[in-house]
């Protein structure tokens, strides 16, 4: 068994040459996009993925980048394609996502009044407790460290595939996560300067190799193709590129 991911974007939040840094992630027939952000909408319509083609999204935190593109996935879903599909987000998080970020721009229909409800099957999830979001799709999240206060996310899924989302570098969330069987680590990587909200490349330079090797890079600047072969055993994600990355069966209950 295998899974698929298509990054529509790797870049940092204000990056130009690459799209903010979203993926969609297929299993078991089943597609769910990680994070919306304000470029997606042009990402997917450049990759020639109609929006239909997800059936569910993940939300890591809400920053733009990873939420911006949300308001035109949920009208075009809604009133283009007639379809209704998944969120997964965790708990806490559900009120800020509407009152705070969406509901300026989507509570006023043309005949009543918008709810989060009317846009997505809403699905809350725990930390730390796994979820089958579809047969042989399994999503698990973790709290990651990106700004002071703020709630943001990690995911792990079907035990073996780590998708940071935003942090600082956090060398013991790594390591227990490779611990725990891990074969795929994909990170966020800041080229260069302080990492004050981000892991940065210097820092993920400085954990042992046999954890580099699984490290994939994501999240990074435009000037991104400087820094090919100055990662060690750590490989770049690239925009719009297709990964397939094969799990275990004995990480996959319903295979």
């Amino acid at each position: 068994m295998s899974m698929e991911i298509r990054m529509i974007g790797t870049g940092q939040a204000f990056a130009k040459k690459y799209f903010n840094n979203n993926a969609l992630v297929t299993c078991n027939g089943y597609t769910l996009m990680i994070d919306f952000g304000i470029t997606a909408p042009l990402a997917m319509y450049q990759m020639n993925v109609p929006l239909d083609a997800i059936d569910g999204v993940f939300v890591t935190h809400l920053h733009a980048d990873h939420i911006g593109g949300f308001e035109e996935l949920m009208l075009r879903l809604k009133f283009n394609y007639n379809k209704k599909p998944t969120l997964f987000i965790e708990e806490n998080l559900v009120s800020p996502f509407w009152e705070h970020s969406l509901r300026g721009g989507l509570e006023f229909g043309a005949d009543s009044r918008q709810k989060l409800d009317d846009f997505f099957h809403i699905v809350t999830l725990k930390v730390g407790v796994p979820m089958e979001i579809h047969p042989g799709f399994r999503l698990e999240i973790l709290p990651t460290r990106h700004f002071l206060d703020m709630p943001s996310y990690s995911v792990i899924i079907n035990e073996q595939l780590f998708y940071s989302g935003d942090t600082v570098f956090d060398p013991e969330l790594i390591r227990a996560v490779h611990e725990r069987g891990c074969m795929y680590l994909l990170h966020d990587c800041q080229l260069e300067g302080h990492g004050l909200v981000h892991a940065t490349l210097a820092e993920l330079l400085t954990l042992p190799d046999t954890i580099q090797q699984k490290i994939w890079l994501m999240h990074y600047g435009d000037n991104m193709d400087q820094y090919i072969g100055k990662t060690g055993p750590m490989t770049f994600l690239l925009q719009h590129e297709t990964y397939s990355f094969p799990i275990k069966a004995s990480a996959t209950k319903n295979e």
